[in-house]
């Protein structure tokens, strides 16, 4: 089984090292040490991880993350790089981290001018379809008007409330990079009435 999880795990943390621990990222108020604690709290502190969706312990969340990112940056993006034992096994890793760590790592190559896209394995972007229909529908649960979504090749679907009716279309990666809030750095095309594609690329979308 192709671990793409694993492959990219490492392929973040390489561009983390590089970049240094206070370059900007697409992340609001965090450069690269703030994202690199992120995901090592995410993985290796259950107890604070639970307050990234969970309101009432996000203080908690922010003082253990401020905490790992005030520490050495090297050995911070080791810890990115070596996956906690609970995800070694790859059908973990593949579950758990497989959009995780795409969209990170892009919130980091991003955040610079004349960033590029990257052009991914074909079967990568087909294990990440799997994954975009239930992101952009829970990020458009809200959006007032019918959203057809066309990743690629594969079937496209509709999310949305309904009304009138726009399409996105790119490929599964960029779509997804879209569906999680960095609607202005995803290379996707919206169509559709020119007022609604402007309220969509705008939106608050994402959890």
């Amino acid at each position: 089984m192709t671990s793409f999880a694993r492959a990219e795990r490492l392929a973040l943390a390489d561009t983390l090292l590089a970049a240094g621990p206070d370059a900007p990222t697409l992340c609001a108020g965090w450069a690269t040490r703030d994202l690199a604690a992120h995901l090592v709290l995410r993985e290796r502190r259950p107890d604070a991880a639970a307050g990234i969706l969970v309101k009432p312990l996000q203080n908690h969340t922010k003082k253990v993350q401020d905490r790992l990112a005030a520490g050495d940056y090297a050995d911070l993006v080791g810890r990115v790089r070596t996956p906690a034992l609970w995800v070694s096994p790859g059908f973990a890793e593949e579950a758990v981290n497989i959009t995780e760590f795409l969209i990170h790592h892009e919130d980091v190559r991003r955040a610079v001018p004349q960033w590029t896209s990257r052009t991914l394995d074909t079967k990568y972007e087909q294990a990440l379809a799997g994954r975009l229909k239930g992101a952009a529908k829970l990020a458009a649960r809200k959006f007032p008007a019918a959203v057809t979504v066309a990743p690629g090749n594969a079937t496209p679907f509709t999310v949305g409330k309904g009304g009138e009716a726009l399409r996105v279309q790119g490929k599964p990666s960029e779509l997804l990079l879209f569906f999680t809030g960095r609607q202005t750095h995803a290379d996707v095309t919206v169509t559709g009435p020119d007022a609604l594609a402007e309220r969509l690329r705008n939106a608050s979308l994402g959890l």
